[in-house]
């Protein structure tokens, strides 16, 4: 038996090489379908031979939406979000129910310890979630079995922390479908599963105790304070699309470097680098000089192109000195920053 399937001394190789290569096409297609809200494994199946027969298929865009529009989805969340750039309608669960201490840092929940799910509607009709939801060990499975009842995929799994305690994962999820009020149902029935506390009325915002304006120079980019917290953004700059789907700018393609301070105008850094193969080493690299310490380096998502890689990362170090390190990372990477910039020190 040889490697394709074939027998050994088969006089006609080339036919059974090509069928069998037709078979791991179509298995492997059939493996990253995206998974539709209600539907079986007979669904999906079926609409992947189909896209198979189309390789030429035009892509599907988003549309803008408005807070009227998810409404319903808000309700059956249990809490309201907020639209991001006109097409994500994104709302945050943060875990204000945990207390997790990592390399002698008391973790804010803003800092790594924030569920995040996001809503995009499609010029076909349909919409998509994602998310990237926090769990500790002991919810993680029947979170996990909740998800996949309602027809949610589970894409990753990983931490975000270094020696942290307790031990908490992040799930990063995905499903599509016509009805978005059912996949935020389905959501639902997963954090449900959680100790996700209710919504908490908007606290006041206070100066933070560390230099945003040197961050801000030496990173090239304007960030925002909130919830003690002080955050910068960068998002590729490519088009990133999820099958035939149109991903809007930032969705499941951001770098988000988060500040925590200390004291001293230190701060405990953490965050998330999204890179491309051929950039990973040389951001590493970069991170690593600088006295970053990584955490991660793993997919967030299943059927994404480009192909994504991230790497999650974390120190405690003077917040300016960070930052341009930082820095250098971005320059090694097709990255840009979001509109409302700064000249770069």
């Amino acid at each position: 038996m040889n490697g394709d399937g074939t027998m050994t001394g088969d006089r006609s190789p080339d036919r059974h090489a090509q069928a069998s290569t037709s078979r791991r096409r179509l298995l492997a297609a059939v493996a990253a379908a995206p998974v539709l809200a209600g539907a079986g494994p007979a669904a999906a199946y079926a609409r992947t031979v189909g896209a198979m027969g189309s390789p030429g298929r035009q892509r599907v865009e988003p549309v803008p939406t408005t807070e009227a529009d998810w409404v319903g989805v808000a309700r059956a969340l249990g809490r309201g979000g907020n639209m991001l750039r006109r097409t994500m309608y994104h709302t945050g669960f943060p875990r204000r129910d945990l207390s997790v201490i990592s390399d002698g840092v008391i973790v804010q929940p803003g800092l790594a310890l924030g569920t995040h799910v996001s809503f995009v509607r499609y010029a076909d009709g349909s919409a998509m979630a994602m998310g990237d939801v926090v769990v500790t060990e002991d919810e993680m499975q029947r979170v996990i079995d909740a998800w996949q009842g309602h027809g949610i995929a589970l894409t990753a799994l990983h931490k975000h922390l270094l020696a942290q305690h307790p031990d908490i994962w992040w799930a990063h999820l995905h499903g599509h479908g016509r009805d978005a009020e059912a996949l935020a149902r389905g959501l639902r029935a997963g954090f449900d599963r959680t100790g996700t506390p209710p919504p908490a009325p908007p606290g006041l915002s206070f100066p933070i105790d560390l230099d945003t304006a040197g961050i801000e120079a030496a990173l090239g980019t304007r960030g925002t304070v909130e919830d003690g917290l002080f955050t910068c953004l960068f998002v590729r700059r490519e088009t990133v699309t999820s099958g035939s789907r149109v991903l809007p700018t930032g969705v499941g393609s951001t770098c988000a470097f988060l500040f925590q301070p200390v004291g001293g105008g230190r701060a405990a850094l953490a965050g998330d680098f999204a890179m491309t193969a051929d950039e990973v080493q040389s951001v590493l690299k970069v991170l690593r000089r600088g006295g970053i310490r990584l955490v991660e380096l793993h997919n967030h998502h299943l059927d994404e192109s480009p192909r994504l890689f991230f790497a999650h990362f974390w120190a405690v170090e003077d917040a300016v000195v960070l930052a341009r390190t930082l820095r250098r990372a971005v320059d090694a990477a097709n990255v840009e920053v979001p509109q409302g910039t700064v000249p770069a020190g």
